[in-house]
């Protein structure tokens, strides 16, 4: 199975919890790229990314929680990549392919709900990607883990097993949206 990881996070290196993910996921056999380093002028190669997605088994976007939803890249990657006539429209060529995500927050959990400063729970902030997805015919799954902000070592190394055990999971192959 070809795992295809999209990291978009511009400052990849001085990431922790980011980083170790990509690391993990790359020791695990899934194909990761680096969005930022990839496209560091923003000209995203629409071509190429069409080609790889349609490579892929499994799709995955692993980002930053950035100010209540992804990094400029992500959004500007489904914005152009994901085109009328290819993604959606008359032709869905990336139907039944899992559209996974991968969020790193930076506050605690307790800090996504009501009474948390943020107001609603993680995986609220995750619904214009899960409509983005089901649109494109392609089930979603996420995994979340927040304190990214100020996790420990071990916390990152355990996220980081989970990570990986979750990429190799059958379970969001089944879940559509």
């Amino acid at each position: 199975m070809r795992i295809v990881v999209n990291v978009f996070h511009a400052n990849l290196l001085e990431s922790r919890v980011n980083r170790a993910w990509a690391d993990a996921a790359r020791g695990a056999g899934a194909v990761v790229r680096d969005l930022y380093d990839l496209y560091p002028d923003d000209n995203i190669d629409i071509a190429a990314e069409q080609a790889v997605a349609e490579a892929a088994d499994i799709l995955v976007f692993q980002h930053p929680m950035y100010w209540y939803g992804a990094p400029y890249l992500m959004k500007k990657w489904i914005d152009t990549v994901l085109t009328h006539g290819w993604a959606y429209g008359p032709n869905f060529a990336l139907e039944g392919k899992p559209f996974l995500q991968a969020v790193s927050l930076g506050a605690g959990e307790h800090e996504y709900a009501p009474i948390g400063s943020r107001k609603y729970h993680g995986p609220e902030f995750l619904k214009p990607f899960e409509r983005t997805a089901a649109f494109c015919k392609m089930p979603h799954s996420s995994f979340l883990r927040y304190g990214a902000g100020y996790a420990s070592e071990d916390e990152i190394g355990m996220w980081s097993g989970e990570y990986v055990s979750w990429l190799r999971s059958t379970d969001h192959l089944r879940s559509h949206s």
